[in-house]
């Protein structure tokens, strides 16, 4: 998402002072522990280990999660959820999850695809009630899996320029006249240059935020039904997620982890933003409420009694492509799940931030393991290889 950042009045803290409070962190009791003592028979150094990397990446607050084999085994918080009200993170406290979100996307289209409603590699203008095509390429279709794959020839260049974002709420702009006003010749904000790349549908890999807004509209076209509302029956429900929003508005104040930006050198408080483009990043989610779907992420589709995807679906979903153009922080790129390079091994994830906001979600389908890191604080060089230093411990455990 594009880095634009909106500091709210309040709270100012300079970085010693912080990491002086977030020492005072609150880890809850794990959920399932019987089953997590394999991951975790070193509870106690784990513990100390998670608030050493809270410290290291100065998050003012962090809740992780483990799966395991279609099951949550571990959640716990830790820091603050807000620190002038000395707030403590807990399990339920909800987090901008950002473009985490595309994984959601991502599973819908796969499952509408799964209930041969969608084909990947059919056009998508077929699904649509408006046509997207490419002015340097207008012969040339665009598919769900160039979509997925962020290689079908749309482009952020124009996406970046332009504040879309609400401050505080929830946009009103709806999605559909987000996207025409975007990739139609007539729409306030097309561009032949800002809205489509030179490169023709999948030719080269270009990281595509408004690709994955054309996602959830497809969905809601095929499926004539509101994307939030066909992840809320089809996939929240069935898992048993709670505590998890497609809304600023849905999230209570109690549970919401209030965002902090790094505005020189200190800990800011910001407010949320609401942007018309939500299946690309507007979920918010507890780590207890998101943990169910990262476990059937993990294991094959399937997580409890739920089974959201086949297994055959969930690995399509998985696999790894290296398509022209790939950047060099990227090692893969699978439909909506991504794979990169973490402590010398590759790792399938997805990671989301914006201004106060810096999550990420890993996958190991081959020991059927599944972890969330959520923050309320902003990305930056510490915090990324703390998160990338929690993921490879809740992954691996600890090394011999």
């Amino acid at each position: 998402m594009p880095n634009i950042v909106h500091s709210a009045p309040g709270v100012s803290l300079n970085r010693r002072a912080f990491l002086t409070g977030a020492v005072a962190t609150m880890a809850t009791p794990a959920l399932g522990a019987a089953a997590a003592l394999d991951i975790t028979a070193d509870n106690g150094r784990l513990d100390a280990f998670l608030k050493e990397q809270l410290r290291n990446g100065a998050f003012p607050g962090m809740a992780v999660g483990i799966a395991r084999a279609g099951k949550v085994v571990l959640t716990r918080g830790y820091g603050f959820a807000n620190v002038a009200q000395r707030r403590p993170v807990t399990t339920d406290t909800m987090f901008h999850l950002a473009s985490v979100t595309k994984t959601v996307t991502a599973t819908a289209i796969m499952m509408l695809v799964e209930a041969g409603r969608i084909e990947l590699d059919a056009p998508v203008n077929r699904y649509l009630d408006f046509e997207v095509l490419n002015p340097a390429h207008p012969h040339a279709a665009i598919t769900a899996r160039h979509l997925l794959m962020h290689v079908s020839g749309i482009s952020d260049e124009t996406y970046y320029k332009v504040d879309f974002r609400t401050v505080g709420k929830d946009s009103s702009l709806p999605l559909w006249t987000f996207l025409k006003d975007y990739l139609l010749p007539d729409g306030r904000h097309y561009s032949v240059t800002g809205s489509f790349s030179p490169a023709a549908p999948g030719a080269n890999y270009d990281y595509c935020n408004v690709g994955y807004a054309l996602l959830g509209y497809l969905v809601e076209r095929v499926a004539d039904e509101d994307l939030r509302i066909f992840t809320q029956a089809r996939m929240f429900d069935p898992l048993g997620m709670r505590q998890v929003s497609w809304t600023i508005a849905g999230v209570p104040k109690a549970l919401m982890a209030t965002p902090y930006d790094i505005v020189d050198d200190r800990i800011v408080p910001t407010e949320p933003v609401g942007f018309p483009d939500f299946p690309v990043g507007m979920l918010r989610a507890s780590i207890a409420g998101f943990m169910p779907f990262v476990a059937a992420a993990a294991n094959r589709g399937a997580a409890g009694p739920a089974q959201i995807l086949t297994a055959t679906d969930q690995a399509e979903m998985l696999t790894m492509h290296v398509p022209q153009g790939l950047p060099d922080w990227v090692t893969g790129q699978g439909l909506g799940w991504m794979e990169s390079s973490a402590l010398g091994k590759r790792r399938i994830n997805h990671w989301g931030g914006d201004p106060g906001v810096f999550t990420a979600v890993y996958l190991d389908p081959t020991s059927t393991t599944g972890v969330a890191i959520f923050t309320n604080g902003s990305a930056t060089p510490a915090s990324k290889t703390a998160i990338k230093a929690i993921a490879e411990r809740l992954l691996t455990g600890p090394s011999a």
